[in-house]
């Protein structure tokens, strides 16, 4: 039997990148999986390329209505959920000096607002005593970077909120833990580092214990661990993918 046979998952921020490429890793193991995205032609070619077992539904998770959507149709299709990955987010870089309202707004609206109310919206669809819970962080929440500090801050507070949800959620059999990757170039960074991408992806690999960078196969990896019975004593942690940046 496949490890996530007959399982429900959603992955938001689904249609490229860490996302996409777990939603086909969970789909591959026999899971039916929800995904999530801003963007309908993104989506579709999503939901195209998994192939079978995959759901689209459009929406942004800092819009608690596009949220209401997404667990709606989880709870008409299949009625509960067994595999939340909270993966959608966003950041950009502006030095402190140059850090806009709009900025900011728009950091914290997504990443912690939009993955509270993810969560939140999401726990009255999975079973007692079951389920796990997997929020995307990131190394920028534990180190400094210059220009990061509103996405760091957005990424160390989901951090700090998991402390705190394993205390609500005592009881419940519901697990829940930040996974943070390192350096991993998907289709983010190329709207992130623009002209300047090839520089940091070359400055990333000496900084970097491992001497190189990450693949989201190998997030995606650490992300079906935390998934299934493997971790079933594993709650509350900040598990780094990142080949040691965090621990330097």
């Amino acid at each position: 039997m496949k490890k996530f046979e007959g399982k429900v998952a959603v992955v938001t921020g689904g249609t490229s990148g860490i996302g996409l490429t777990t939603a086909q890793k969970l789909v591959e193991e026999g899971a039916h999986v929800f995904i999530s995205g801003r963007r309908q032609s993104e989506l579709d070619a999503a939901v195209k390329l998994i192939g079978e077992r995959v759901t689209g539904v459009q929406g942004d998770i800092s819009n608690l209505n596009d949220l209401d959507k997404l667990f709606e149709t989880v709870k008409q299709e299949k009625g509960r959920l067994d595999i939340l990955f909270a993966n959608a987010g966003l950041g950009s870089i502006l030095p402190l000096g140059q850090i806009t309202e709009e900025q900011y707004r728009l950091t914290f609206d997504v990443n912690v607002k939009g993955t509270l109310f993810t969560i939140q919206k999401a726990l009255p669809l999975f079973p007692n005593q079951t389920g796990s819970i997997i929020l995307t962080g990131s190394t920028a929440g534990s180190v400094g970077d210059p220009g990061f500090s509103v996405y760091g801050g957005s990424k160390a507070a989901l951090r700090q909120m998991v402390r705190n949800w394993i205390l609500d959620l005592k009881g419940t059999g519901i697990r829940i833990n930040v996974l943070s990757p390192g350096f991993v170039h998907t289709p983010a960074y190329d709207g992130l580092f623009g002209e300047a991408l090839d520089q940091v992806l070359e400055s990333a690999k000496t900084n970097v214990p491992l001497s190189r960078l990450g693949k989201t196969e190998e997030i995606a990896s650490a992300v079906m661990f935390l998934a299934s019975e493997d971790s079933s004593y594993v709650n509350g942690i900040e598990l780094f993918v990142d080949g040691g940046v965090a621990q330097i």
